[in-house]
């Protein structure tokens, strides 16, 4: 039996269709208020508005101040003394807010640490402040699990 449920993923932009990234663009410029009409919106971008309405209600920004903005990540960190601590001040100084914190006692000198981080205050884009925490010593990666 076939599930007709949705199921939704978080995908870097570097993978999409460019026609998806020509959406989100539309919808930058709807909301923006750049162009109060979809045509011109449309013809802006190069894409037909077809194509908008087939794909406009499938495809989301991660950080969408119309919704809530809670992201739960996965960060793997090298066991190094301060290294979440320098992680959680970073989140802080940027206005955002750590709701949890689950982190794994070390193995093999890494450390797997989930956050969950309420953004709608954040002062600057959420791939600032990934690059920003990517780029913290002791940081192996970072993994955005989840969005609400």
């Amino acid at each position: 039996m076939e599930d007709n449920k949705d199921k939704y993923y978080i995908v870097s932009s570097n993978v999409l269709p460019e026609v998806f990234i020509k959406v989100m663009e539309v919808k930058k410029i709807l909301g923006e208020g750049t162009c109060d009409k979809i045509n011109d919106a449309v013809k802006m971008v190069g894409i037909s508005r077809s194509t908008y309405y087939k794909y406009k209600d499938s495809i989301f920004d991660l950080y969408d101040e119309r919704r809530d903005n809670i992201i739960t990540v996965m960060l793997m960190l090298e066991h190094v003394k301060g290294t979440l601590s320098r992680i959680l001040d970073l989140i802080a100084k940027h206005n955002a807010n750590v709701l949890t914190i689950n982190q794994n006692i070390p193995q093999n000198n890494i450390a797997m640490v989930s956050l969950s981080i309420e953004v709608s205050n954040l002062d600057e884009s959420i791939e600032e402040l990934f690059d920003s925490i990517q780029s913290q010593l002791g940081v192996k990666s970072l993994r955005v699990l989840s969005k609400f």
